[in-house]
Order: C-alpha cells, then structure tokens, then sequence
C-alpha cells in the first residue's frame, strides 16, 4: 500500500483497478523522481557546451612590443562579437628577438590544436607555414611579396593554408626616398645601410632606389651588415664618405637587434636618417614611411572571422595596405640641427616633439 502521505492520489484509479495498479503508480512515480535527480546530478550530459575557439598568435617580438598590435587585434574582434575569456581565447607565444625559436613556438601552437594561428613577419609565417599545412594562417606586416616568398600562390587566390595582409615594403622605397629628399631639401648623397640575408632589402636595393634616387638626382652608395661586428667598421666607412643621410633597408632580426647601435650613430654624426618603421623613430631616427600596421592588424579580426564561420584560407584574397604612415621625431631634428620643410611635417600621421 502507499505511505499514508500519498493517498490523495488514490481518487485517479480508474474503476476496476486493484492493487497491481497501485504498486504501478507508485513505480511510476519513483522512475519520474530519480530521473529528476540524475538530470540535476549531470547536467553536462544534456547541455553539451559550445567549444570556444582557440587563437594562436605568434610573434618574434615580446610581449611589451607587441602589446598595441595584439590590443588592436583584440579590440576589432570584440567589435565583432568576440569576447576573449567568453566566447574566443588565446595562446600568445613570443620569441623575443630570437629568430631561431620561431619554429619550436609555430610547433607548440600546432600542438595545442589551435584553430588559427596569427603571426607577422616573414621568418615566423615561414615557421608557421612549416609547421602545418591544415591549420589556417593569418599573416599580417609581411614586407617580402608573398607569392614571391612562396607563401601562397596568388593574391587574389592565395591556395594553401595561408592569406592575410603584406605591407609593400619594398614597393615604397621610391615613395620613402622622396620623403626623404623632401623633408631634407640639401639631401644629394644618401647612405644606403641593408642586410643582404633579407630578400625585401636586396630587391629594394636592385629594383627600386637605383632609379629613384636617378629621378631626384641622388647619388646612393649601398653598405652591407652580415653581423653585428660588421657595424662599427661599416659606419666608419660611411663617416669617411661623408653623406647627407642615411637610409636604412628593411628591419630584419639584424637590424632589429641593432637599432640602438644605428640610431646612435645618426645621433653622433649628425645625420637625417630614413627607415621603413616607426620602431627606429621612436628610438631617436629622424623619420619613417610604411604601411599603418595598426589598421593592417585591425584588419586580422575580419579574416578571423571569415575563418570561424567557414571560409578557407586559400579562397579568401591577400589584401595590400590601403592606410600609410608618415613619422618625423622633430626632437631628434632638433638635436640635430635639421629643419624639416613645412609642408611635409603637415603631412605627418605622427610627429615625435
């Protein structure tokens, strides 16, 4: 018989029902309560959550440098809808100027099955590229063109695991010469200091300033660092020519390493000097031309979600930089002893003062 408890459910037996349906009812409703514990004992069983998808970003800068690049990227993608910590994370892996971890932090990634990796520079999209043929790859502040590098096979229909965003770095030098002729009018012999190990530097050096410099009346002379004893010799033979200025090729792990040691050298001997990114500005060089890197790493979070929502790598196009960046230190002018035209501190994204 039921407990005493439960005998006002005894009014639904049907007519002619005995005590077998009794005991049924009684059943019934025992199976109807442990199913209500065991759903609330386990809830996960029935909800399943919604994996979050991982990011990957690799840099060959540290996490300081990095710091307004992967804040820009943050930010745009929030835009979009992604909340890092809620509905997207991220690994970040930074090689910190040494070139040669590039692969093993490219391996890591790969290892913790991130969805996309993120990275910038040609060395580490390299290393990334090497690391996997599956997993999408978002390249930003590429200065090589990348279907010369071999990273995809067009712009329009990159074909692999690879697409993203190249900043033109060597397709500038003309526009950065004549910056450069611009903003120092008494500019006549320009110092030309590269690393011949940088495909973008060579090919800047052989395709686009010889014939620049021509058109502006320039006379260049080109020295070459292999290694960082190379400096000390090479701007002492510099000094001896006596130039105008010095242009600096693109920033490779070289240069990078080194940008104290050329700003230095600008500062003592009183010399303009040109480069290809606002790093060396902001260290004491006198003025940069390239892509706006901001607004190409703002740029990321569109192919992020192209990415999430289905798009593959090899179908979604490599796009070229459409915003410049022009930056002058008029505190290192100053030092200096330079006067930079009017006309062209007008036309400054970023003036140093």
């Amino acid at each position: 018989m039921f407990p005493s408890r439960l005998l006002p459910l005894s009014p639904v037996r049907t007519l002619g029902e005995g005590q077998g349906g009794a005991n049924s009812m009684h059943n019934k409703i025992t199976l109807a309560l442990c199913a209500l514990l065991f759903a609330h004992s386990f809830p996960g069983q029935a909800q399943h959550p919604k994996k979050v998808p991982l990011i990957g970003y690799l840099s060959i800068g540290d996490p300081a440098t990095e710091s307004t690049r992967s804040e820009a990227i943050r930010l745009a993608l929030r835009e979009l809808g992604y909340i890092e910590g809620q509905n997207i994370a991220t690994e970040y892996r930074y090689a910190e100027g040494k070139f040669d971890r590039a692969p093993e932090l490219a391996a890591e990634l790969v290892r913790l099955k991130v969805d996309i990796i993120v990275v910038g520079g040609p060395i580490p999209i390299r290393a990334a590229k090497n690391a996997t043929k599956t997993i999408p790859i978002v390249m930003v502040g590429l200065g090589p063109d990348p279907v010369e590098a071999g990273l995809v096979e067009s712009l329009a229909r990159p074909g692999g695991n690879v697409t993203g965003l190249t900043n033109l770095g060597p397709e500038l030098g003309g526009k950065r010469l004549e910056l450069f002729k611009e903003a120092v009018p008494k500019l006549a012999r320009a110092a030309v200091l590269y690393d011949p190990t940088i495909p973008a530097s060579v090919r800047e050096l052989k395709d686009v300033l010889p014939a620049a410099a021509r058109a502006l009346g320039l006379t260049v002379r080109f020295w070459e660092v292999r290694a960082a004893d190379d400096f000390d010799r090479v701007f002492s033979t510099i000094s001896k020519w006596r130039p105008d200025g010095l242009y600096v090729l693109a920033s490779g792990p070289l240069m990078s390493a080194n940008r104290k040691r050329i700003v230095g050298f600008v500062l003592k001997s009183r010399l303009p000097s040109m480069y290809n990114n606002k790093e060396s500005v902001d260290a004491g060089g006198l003025m940069s031309y390239g892509a706006d890197l901001g607004d190409s790493y703002r740029r990321v979070a569109y192919y992020v979600d192209r990415v999430l929502k289905g798009a593959k790598p090899a179908d979604l196009p490599v796009e070229q930089p459409t915003k410049f960046e022009l930056v002058i230190n008029l505190k290192t002018a100053k030092q200096i002893g330079v006067t930079i035209v009017p006309e062209v501190l007008a036309r400054a994204s970023k003036v140093i003062r």
